[in-house]
C-alpha cells in the first residue's frame, strides 16, 4: 500500500493500517516489525488508508474497508458489519437532513445518531470509539468531530467543512469498521466516495 501511495502521488502522515483477526479487533492498531501479523486464508482483513496528493491546501482522504481472505463470510462477521453499514447511512443521514433543511448540527448529535443503531443491534459493548473526526489539511483536522463517546463536541458542523464518519466494532477475534468522508455544503451533504455494502471475498 506504501508503493501504492507514491504510484499515486499521495502523501500521508504514516503507512496504513493492514490488520488482520485480532489485530482488526484493535481500533488502535498500526503494524510494526514487532507487533504484526501475515495474511493467510481464512482472515478478517481490515484496511484504512488516509492520504492527500501534493498540491497546496490538498486535504485528506480517510477511508476503511473490510474483506476476508476467503470465499464466503463468516456469519458473525457479516452481522457485524451490517450493524456497522446502517449505523454509517444513519450518521449520514442525520447530516443531509440537517444540510437540506439548514437546521443546526452538532457533532454529538451524528456520533449518538449512529450509536443508537450499534446499541439498539446488541452491540453497545463492543464501540470504542468516536464516531468521525474533522478532516482538513491535516487528516484529524481542527473542526468538528463526531463525538459523543470520547469527549461531547458541541460545535455546529457549518458549510464548507469534511469530516469522516466511520462506526466500529471490536471484539477478540476480529474487527470491523466502514469509513466514508462527508462534505458539508450550503444546501447539501455529500459522501465523496463509495460506500462499502458487503464484505469483500477475497479468495
Amino acid at each position: 500500500m506504501v508503493e501504492r501511495f507514491a504510484e499515486e502521488g499521495l502523501v500521508s502522515d504514516s503507512a496504513p493500517v493492514v490488520a488482520v483477526d485480532a489485530n482488526a479487533g484493535n481500533p488502535h492498531y498500526l503494524p510494526t516489525a514487532e507487533r504484526s501479523h501475515a495474511i493467510s486464508a481464512d482472515q478478517v482483513l481490515l484496511l484504512d488508508l488516509w492520504g492527500k496528493t501534493t498540491e497546496p491546501g490538498a486535504v485528506f482522504a480517510d477511508i476503511t474497508w473490510v474483506g476476508v481472505t476467503a470465499s464466503r463470510v463468516p456469519e458473525d462477521t457479516a452481522r457485524a458489519f451490517g450493524a456497522i453499514a446502517e449505523a454509517r447511512d444513519a450518521a449520514v443521514r442525520v447530516v443531509e437532513e440537517a444540510a437540506r433543511h439548514d437546521k443546526d448540527l452538532r457533532g454529538w448529535e451524528v456520533d449518538r445518531a449512529a450509536r443508537q443503531v450499534l446499541e439498539q443491534r446488541g452491540y453497545g459493548g463492543h464501540i470504542l470509539h468516536r464516531t468521525g473526526h474533522s478532516l482538513g489539511e491535516n487528516v484529524h483536522g481542527n473542526g468538528v468531530h463526531m463525538d459523543d463517546y470520547e469527549t461531547h463536541d458541541d460545535r455546529r458542523l457549518i458549510p464548507g467543512t469534511g469530516f469522516t464518519v466511520e462506526p466500529g466494532l471490536y471484539f477478540d477475534t476480529f474487527g470491523v469498521r466502514t469509513e466514508v468522508n462527508v462534505f458539508r455544503g450550503d444546501h447539501e451533504a455529500t459522501v465523496t466516495g463509495p460506500r462499502q455494502r458487503d464484505i469483500v471475498t477475497l479468495l
